[in-house]
């Protein structure tokens, strides 16, 4: 057991460490925040001061005392200090489940002040809302502002005093606007030095991770929010069976698949009996080995890892143990002590079965790295609306494109694959059948690209629509412009309103009382053929069936004759779709109908 990672009570129990995770948009510095955090640690005191776990970074307290300065006394702690997740990206905190929420204790929400709210940041507020996890902002890249006057490691807040009045101001300008961005997401926020109440504020925390100023900051917030706040939620029985979450499956040399997980409770050690959530059914299996990273002075390529005989809450490990390709990432692992091993499976099942992700008879195909990821692509897409008929955890393989073929409408036959693979059998199927894959690493553009798609399918279905339907228009036939009189009469005509169009039937009204004349045959504008004609044109039309100075005259007004269920269709439907002077004919033309009876095309 390390000292760092918990803490003895006098009742026997362990306060372990606070697990924090690092969230933000792309390129808004977490893993150089993190970087630097490790960075000062390991400045701060000799190498081995702090622990490079599987997946995680143990900082103990005296190690942020020594960052903190001043501003963490020691003895005011009896929490053993942080555990920072490794894995930036909030896809991979959203993972890291416990007890029905996020793994993770606290989080920082890493925001470039330049840049301010993005949308990888509005959707890692969701995630830490979803969950109920606590959080502060790391207001980064303070350095950045113009005329900024550096000094390595400092706190903010005296970082800030020492500006002159103009960067002070710049920066306070850009900081308030993110403090309105979380205001604009229901969350009361200020300064981290301002706030009074941290369950019901969110602390601002201005730093660098460039230079590490407001690192001594962040840290002190980290550790009193901790403190203050989940002291209790901290305490856990050293002895009781361990349980953890999955972070990653990979394959390790000379041991095969193996599992990458942190143990939030209790203890795991080697010949174990482990229960671990599966993508059919949960994994039943002994642990063969428990694996640490060496100390960096120690690694060698071939041999990056050392054998542990027991890991304590909480810690991240890599777990050797037979039966584990199908394990899934962000599902539970639980040791099996005095339980019987079916009450453990049936847990693992109950905490699977939490995880919501609603599917329907009809819809998408979605595929994602970890259940988290998964969940909160679920999530999204049920936000936009977008139905989803199959949702699973791993890579796209063929029996995925199989599973997308089955869904009724072309937009549904697509797969979104959220930061996995393709195989390559998989994408050979996906070009036979026309299935569409989108692959992305981030949730709102990989919705973004199949929301376009899904733009342009309509776009393209109503143009095929249109070019099936019968387009409204009405024409007058001009005095002295008779050119025949019948088979067919040909007649000079004005455009008055609508779209004209070639092979057109052609109805006069007598009164509201439709009366057909004929078929449109052709169009002709100074003397070339043509296939339609617009408002305002003069063009000779020629009509099969009607007789000039019988059926028609000229100074008729003429109309297309557009069936009932066209007309539906371009006024529920296509109205956007059709210029306004179409709109006005077809309006005209309703009227018309209506008069006679008020349901007709509706």
């Amino acid at each position: 057991m390390s000292e760092h990672e918990q803490s003895e009570r006098s009742d026997g129990s362990a306060l372990r460490t606070p697990i924090v995770a690092v969230l933000g948009h792309v390129d808004h510095g977490k893993t150089s925040l993190l970087d630097q955090i490790r960075g000062s640690a390991v400045s701060e005191g000799e190498a081995g001061a702090i622990t490079q776990h599987i997946g995680s970074t143990a900082v103990p307290l005296d190690v942020i005392s020594g960052i903190a300065g001043d501003l963490v006394d020691p003895d005011d702690f009896d929490l053993p200090g942080l555990l920072f997740i490794d894995t930036p990206g909030h896809h991979s905190f959203s993972t890291l489940r416990s007890r029905g929420g996020a793994l993770a204790d606290i989080a920082i929400v890493v925001v470039d002040v330049n840049d301010g709210f993005q949308p990888q940041t509005h959707e890692a507020i969701d995630i830490l809302k979803r969950t109920s996890t606590p959080f502060i902002v790391a207001a980064n890249k303070i350095d950045t502002v113009p005329g900024w006057n550096p000094a390595e490691g400092r706190p903010s807040k005296l970082a800030i005093q020492a500006q002159s009045d103009r960067v002070e101001s710049d920066l306070n300008e850009k900081l308030y606007e993110i403090i309105g961005q979380l205001s604009d997401e229901d969350f009361s926020a200020d300064m981290y030095w301002r706030v009074k109440n941290f369950q019901s504020n969110i602390g601002v925390v201005p730093v660098s991770a460039e230079t590490g100023e407001g690192i001594p900051d962040l840290l002190t917030v980290l550790m009193g929010l901790s403190q203050r706040y989940m002291k209790e939620e901290m305490a856990i029985d050293v002895t009781g069976p361990g349980s953890g979450t999955v972070l990653e499956v990979t394959d390790t040399q000379g041991f095969g698949a193996t599992i990458d997980a942190v143990v939030y409770d209790g203890t795991i050690g080697q010949d174990d009996t482990i229960v671990v959530g599966g993508t059919r059914e949960p994994i039943v299996t002994e642990v063969r080995a428990l694996l640490q990273p060496k100390p960096l002075s120690a690694i060698r390529a071939d041999d990056e890892f050392e054998k542990v005989d027991e890991v304590v809450a909480a810690q991240g490990v890599k777990i050797a143990a037979p039966d584990l390709d199908d394990a899934m990432a962000g599902a539970p692992v639980r040791v099996v002590r005095d339980q019987d091993v079916d009450e453990v499976v049936s847990e693992v099942k109950a905490e699977l079965a939490n995880i919501e992700v609603s599917t329907e008879d009809e819809g998408i195909t979605v595929k994602a790295d970890t259940l988290g990821s998964l969940e909160a692509l679920a999530s999204t897409l049920a936000e936009e609306e977008i139905p989803v008929m199959h949702a699973e955890v791993g890579d796209v393989a063929p029996r995925d494109i199989r599973m997308a073929e089955t869904a009724e409408q072309s937009k549904h036959q697509s797969i979104l694959a959220f930061n996995v693979d393709v195989l390559d059998d998989a994408a050979e199927l996906a070009d036979q059948e026309d299935v569409r894959l989108f692959e992305h690493d981030v949730i709102y553009r990989l919705v973004e690209g199949y929301e376009e798609y899904v733009e342009e399918i309509e776009q393209e279905q109503q143009e095929q629509v249109l070019e099936n339907i019968t387009r409204p228009a009405r024409f007058e036939i001009l005095d002295d412009h008779t050119f025949r009189q019948s088979d067919p009469a040909v007649v000079g005509v004005e455009i008055r309103g609508g779209l004209l169009k070639r092979n057109s039937r052609i109805v006069k009204f007598e009164g509201n009382e439709p009366e057909r004349v004929g078929m449109l045959k052709s169009i002709q504008d100074e003397g070339e053929d043509v296939d339609e004609a617009r408002t305002g044109n003069r063009v000779a039309v020629s009509i099969d069936g009607p007789t000039v100075g019988r059926q028609i005259r000229e100074g008729d007004e003429l109309w297309v004759e557009i069936p009932e269920k066209h007309a539906k269709i371009l006024e529920q439907e296509l109205t956007e779709e059709i210029s306004a002077d179409e709109r006005e004919v077809l309006s005209m033309y309703l009227d018309k109908h209506r008069n006679r009876d008020p349901f007709w095309g509706k």
